[in-house]
């Protein structure tokens, strides 16, 4: 096929390496959105660096209106952490017959979350002939990882997860939804209070689309349906990080004062109902000069299994997992299709177009209707075509 044309929703921090990875593996940048004022009509190398581009930031409200005027093979969308937030962005993509990715935290399974506009989503999108997931760093990290750790296990009794990051690195979006910067009393009333509640009462706002999760809420229902898990309970648990001296926020852009809130940790425990217990957690703050990401997963059972990675470079890896994905994503059955429904994400060594070329050669030469031949011999698939049907 042809370059892979893509355009960048939100130009902050996060987009200086999705459109940079995504231009170095061949994709073409035709155009580039931003709320921001500041950005709007520069050129986009004001957050990739280096010299002009050739693409100017437009205004987030002339994003459905370029999209039914140009050809968009994808839309990469980095904004902020929540399902109905990005909801209407995703909604013009799929009314509109354009697939996406998005680094959102809860889309990458908002079934469990928000599933009311996940279905409506996922009608829109079919309707449309296109594909709209979420990926990032939990993808490879707290998803197909732990997966395949599991394929090397007889019996999966708990799976134990625990990650940290630094939100300074990601933008002003997920700072606040972590609590940084507030005091302890604010916390408790803006964050913690969402899981002082009762299940039914938990399970009446993910009804209404009103339930605001921890990353690993999604997390761990994308780890159980990757498993074949059947979620019997699920409960969240959310506390604040406090400052031990004062710290200053260049994403906050403010001195976090000893004693208030430099972000929060968040644990998530699943009970299925084969018996595997997962327990994740996600530590999310304004780092002090000495901390540092890491990321540690233990399967208890038979056998055991520990992998811990210290000091990721979470912000580039999950801005590499999302253009590696590009490629599912274009090749996905139509709809909202969450990448535990997708091959695992691998390293892709030539230009993303060749990629989908490849399948496309693939797909021509073999007419026997599965999504992966089994015949040694693609060719031979079109002398038994109705066999193929049949099955």
């Amino acid at each position: 096929m042809d370059k892979i044309k893509m355009v960048q929703y939100g130009c902050g921090k996060m987009s200086k390496y999705t459109i940079s990875y995504a231009l170095e593996k061949g994709v073409e940048l035709v155009g580039a959105f931003d709320i921001d004022k500041n950005k709007i009509g520069k050129d986009v190398s004001i957050v990739t660096g280096g010299n002009d581009l050739g693409v100017k930031i437009q205004n987030a409200r002339q994003f459905n209106k370029f999209l039914q005027e140009n050809e968009v093979d994808i839309a990469i969308i980095t904004t902020t952490s929540l399902f109905n937030e990005n909801y209407p962005i995703y909604e013009i993509c799929a009314k509109n017959g354009v697939n996406a990715i998005s680094t959102c935290e809860e889309a990458f399974f908002a079934q469990n979350s928000s599933p009311a506009l996940a279905q409506k989503l996922d009608e829109i999108a079919k309707e449309n002939g296109c594909t709209i997931c979420g990926s990032g760093y939990q993808d490879v990290f707290w998803g197909n990882l732990i997966s395949v750790l599991g394929g090397a296990t007889h019996k999966i009794n708990k799976i134990i997860g625990k990650s940290s990051y630094n939100v300074e690195d990601y933008g002003i979006s997920l700072a606040r939804v972590h609590g940084a910067g507030l005091t302890v009393e604010e916390f408790k009333k803006e964050i913690a209070s969402v899981d002082d509640i009762t299940d039914e009462e938990r399970q009446k706002l993910i009804d209404e689309g009103k339930y605001s999760p921890s990353y690993m809420w999604n997390v761990n229902g994308w780890l159980c349906s990757k498993l074949g898990l059947h979620i019997k309970s699920q409960t969240q648990k959310t506390t604040p990080q406090i400052a031990k001296e004062d710290i200053f926020s260049s994403t906050l852009n403010m001195t976090i004062k000893k004693g208030d809130c430099t972000g929060m940790s968040a644990i998530v425990t699943t009970e299925t109902e084969e018996g595997t217990t997962i327990i994740s957690e996600c530590i999310g703050k304004v780092y002090s000069k000495d901390e540092f990401d890491c990321n540690d997963w233990t399967i208890e059972g038979v056998p055991s299994t520990r992998v811990v990675i210290e000091r990721p470079a979470t912000a580039e890896l999950t801005c590499a997992t999302v253009v590696n994905r590009i490629v599912e994503v274009l090749c996905a059955e139509p709809g909202y299709t969450t990448t535990d429904q997708m091959p695992e994400n691998i390293y892709k060594s030539h230009n993303l177009d060749e990629y989908i070329e490849y399948v496309d050669i693939f797909d021509e030469a073999c007419r026997c209707g599965h999504n992966h031949c089994e015949h040694d011999d693609v060719h031979d698939c079109d002398e038994d075509d109705d066999q193929g049907d049949d099955e």
